[in-house]
């Protein structure tokens, strides 16, 4: 028999668990997709390369606000979008997080490891893709070195840290060769206890070569202090786009906390392609007047964050859009 006492004990404990809190959400529906790119109906407040997030796990960047739909670069797992599935906000700009764990791993756009060695190990944290490059108060002139260790290079070329450098020509002359002979090069540098970090982005390239690639820089033990961010030729275009601004967040960490860091973009000519493929299924304008302009400014305001920034960390602190996370506790 039922004792009328219990249920009215059951009904009061359940009565205190419910959380009345209303949870407002902002949700679209896909009108169309195809080609990696999503058109969403609804989400009428998304910002500006905000992350979305679809019904079944997909992630894509809010990169067209047009009056009618939002189109949406789809980055992983393009073919399982469909019409009439629900699409999220999720409220913050496409980021990746970085943090000390890093270092010796091959990673994605989206940050999460692809070298099968399990889960990135301690404290991370998000910055964005895309960020105001620093203003010239916060620059520094390019006074110090950065040794290649390549002889011919060191002699003829001065590099400085701070300094962007263009390694142009024909195919299969040895211009990765370079770029990977000096990013070993910096293990004196880093025994010596001044290491300069380097990230290598691999952008439209076989995985095949850039399992080879990393198996050299380990053998020669220059993961100890490389990130590797690989975007590879399978992957979607909206992958390869953002695989350099992934990379130059991950510099950015290091530079903004005080260190060194070198980064390789290989190669920004595919990056270019993939852009561009991005655009024209947005339906951009794709006339002569728009290629050249377009590019340009895709390329200028990723390499503009290259930067020594100034030595005192106090006018370091103000520095123009430093995220919140970085900035020094007073």
């Amino acid at each position: 028999m039922i004792n009328p006492s219990e249920i009215s004990q059951v009904l009061k404990q359940e009565l205190e668990n419910i959380n009345s809190k209303v949870a407002f959400e902002e949700v679209g529906t896909v009108l169309e997709t195809g080609d990696g790119v999503a058109h969403v109906y609804g989400l009428d407040n998304v910002g500006a390369n905000e992350l979305v997030e679809f019904e079944n796990g997909v992630k894509g960047v809010a990169m067209n606000l047009e009056e009618s739909n939002v189109g949406v670069v789809l980055l992983n797992d393009v073919d399982k979008v469909t019409e009439n599935m629900t699409v999220r906000r999720t409220g913050e700009i496409a980021s990746i997080p970085v943090g000390e764990g890093l270092l010796g791993r091959v990673i994605n756009i989206l940050g999460e490891p692809i070298d099968g060695r399990g889960p990135i190990s301690g404290d991370l944290i998000r910055l964005p893709l895309e960020r105001k490059a620093p203003g010239v108060i916060y620059r520094q002139p390019v006074k110090q070195p950065l040794q290649t260790g390549i002889k011919a290079i060191d002699s003829m070329v001065p590099i400085g840290r701070g300094q962007r450098e263009l390694i142009i020509g024909d195919r299969q002359i040895g211009k990765t060769a370079i770029a990977i002979d000096t990013i070993i090069n910096q293990r004196k540098a880093y025994e010596a206890g001044k290491p300069v970090y380097c990230i290598y982005v691999a952008i439209g390239q076989k995985a095949s070569s850039i399992a080879a690639l990393v198996d050299t820089l380990r053998k020669n033990g220059a993961l100890d202090y490389t990130v590797v961010v690989a975007a590879t030729a399978s992957e979607s275009a909206a992958m390869r786009y953002f695989a350099p601004f992934a990379g130059v967040a991950i510099g950015e960490y290091f530079r903004d906390t005080g260190r060194d860091a070198l980064i390789v973009y290989d190669d920004l000519s595919k990056q270019a392609v993939a852009y561009r493929e991005v655009s024209l299924i947005l339906k951009r304008p794709s006339g002569r007047e728009a290629y050249p302009g377009d590019i340009f400014y895709l390329h200028s305001r990723l390499l503009e964050r290259a930067a020594k920034i100034i030595d005192n960390q106090e006018v370091a602190s103000q520095m123009n859009d430093l995220p919140e996370v970085l900035k020094p506790v007073m």
